[in-house]
């Protein structure tokens, strides 16, 4: 087959077409889970993954196991390790582990030339690049998902991307208005979107059962106390890149402690368990108050705690108060339930992975009907994702919702910083009369890697 029928522009055509045919009564639309793989490789989504610890591996699972899709290329700076475990205790991940579950679970078409193999690169850049490759998978750490979804974006594929979209308030921006200038399909992993109590949550609160809403309460996990595994520098692996696993982050002594699934606990990589909840949670509590273009207008942080080791420093308690529009008082927080909660003048709703309560009970019944006003419905995340890109439709997580959803843990931090209340203009995405604020809502990085 030419370079030409197999060209991503080519194959989502395809995809396209199979689908207004299909309403036609014509063919048979996208191909879902438990149906043959009896497809052509010029018609399937071919899928690269970045990052192969224990969120990529699922990720990429997940994807092995569409019928319409094809993991092609993957790409670990790591070639192999065992997470925060010591050496070759557990399960193995990285780049090699890969590439071999891949080859195994395509090893019949293998044979009979369908696949020919999966390419593997320690170079995101060489990923993204590739012309076998229509849409790209970032799961590795926050401090590298703008550079990753930039590249990507910039070889024209979608892109999947793991929450928090960004490791920095500016990076954010500068994504999602790249996705909307090249029109790029971009799904956020924030999953419970595509998870049936949250829609039930979210239309219940949109049909205005609770009356005005007064208070909104987000609660997150403590953060990173202490370490699990001894905090103690180490000799860096040989399987491991670390200086490009680094990459724009500074170049710290190397800490198992501080690594492989550890690494939130550290500001250099991530936002500690603020920004790996943050954008699950109040993802939620956005979409359901009908916030997913807006933010706050005042953010404050109070009662931070530190971690009891100099390994990570990010904050184990904490509280970010905030003021939205509505004058709705908006908290997010470690000593709140954890979940969502709406409180209005009628009453309260709150969800949960897996619970749905309120203060009236019939609100939560099977047979009660929420009311006229629905909001849009997946459920699954990662077909919502593929469906998204045959379709050239816009996913249940685009990519600036995942940036507003995240925004009050970035104010939060700079407010923490500054020690100081800031006043955001959500409309601006700047935070007002306060140039020092809004110098820390961006970030500069560790040569060569820039902005």
């Amino acid at each position: 087959m030419s370079e030409q029928a197999c060209s991503p522009l080519n194959r989502r055509q395809f995809l396209r077409q199979s689908i207004a045919l299909s309403a036609a009564g014509l063919v048979v639309p996208l191909i879902t889970r438990g149906q043959s793989r009896n497809i052509s490789p010029s018609n399937r989504l071919n899928i690269g993954v970045i990052g192969l610890g224990g969120r990529g591996s699922t990720l990429m699972q997940s994807f092995l196991r569409q019928a319409d899709v094809q993991v092609t290329a993957v790409c670990d700076v790591d070639l192999e390790h065992y997470r925060s475990n010591a050496w070759g205790k557990g399960r193995v991940f990285g780049l090699n582990a890969a590439r071999r579950a891949v080859d195994q679970y395509y090893g019949d078409k293998q044979k009979s030339g369908d696949f020919k193999g999966c390419h593997a690169d320690k170079d995101f850049r060489v990923l993204c690049a590739r012309q076998d490759v229509d849409a790209i998978v970032v799961a590795s750490p926050d401090h590298w998902h703008y550079h990753q979804v930039m590249e990507a974006l910039k070889h024209g594929k979608d892109v999947y991307c793991e929450k928090p979209v960004t490791h920095t308030f500016m990076e954010g921006k500068m994504i999602y208005r790249e996705v909307l200038r090249r029109k790029a399909i971009f799904q956020t992993g924030s999953q419970q979107r595509s998870t049936g109590n949250f829609h039930r949550a979210v239309e219940l609160v949109r049909n205005g059962h609770l009356g005005s809403i007064k208070r909104v309460e987000v609660g997150l996990p403590a953060g990173y106390k202490k370490p699990s595994i001894p905090a103690v520098t180490e000799p860096i692996p040989e399987s491991l890149d670390y200086d490009f696993w680094s990459g724009p982050a500074p170049l710290l002594p190397y800490m198992r402690a501080r690594h492989h699934q550890l690494w939130r606990g550290h500001l250099a990589y991530g936002g500690g368990n603020i920004m790996d909840w943050i954008g699950h949670h109040n993802d939620i509590a956005h979409w359901g108050a009908g916030m997913d273009d807006s933010g706050p207008l005042e953010v404050e942080a109070v009662g931070w705690t530190e971690s009891s080791t100099p390994a990570y420093d990010t904050p184990v308690e904490f509280e970010i108060q905030c003021l939205y529009p509505g004058q709705i008082e908006w908290l997010i927080g470690s000593r709140f339930q954890m979940g969502t909660k709406w409180i209005g003048e009628n009453g309260w709703i709150y969800v949960n992975r897996g619970k749905l309560e309120a203060s009236d009970s019939r609100w939560v019944a099977k047979d009660f009907n929420p009311g006229p006003a629905k909001v849009y419905q997946s459920s699954d995340h990662i077909r919502n994702f593929i469906e998204g890109v045959a379709q050239r439709k816009e996913c249940i997580a685009p990519a600036e919702t995942g940036h507003r959803s995240i925004s009050p843990g970035h104010l939060g931090y700079a407010s923490h910083q500054l020690g100081r209340k800031l006043k955001y203009d959500a409309r601006v995405e700047r935070v007002l009369d306060d140039p020092e604020a809004n110098a820390l809502l961006d970030k500069s990085y560790r040569k060569p890697w820039k902005i």
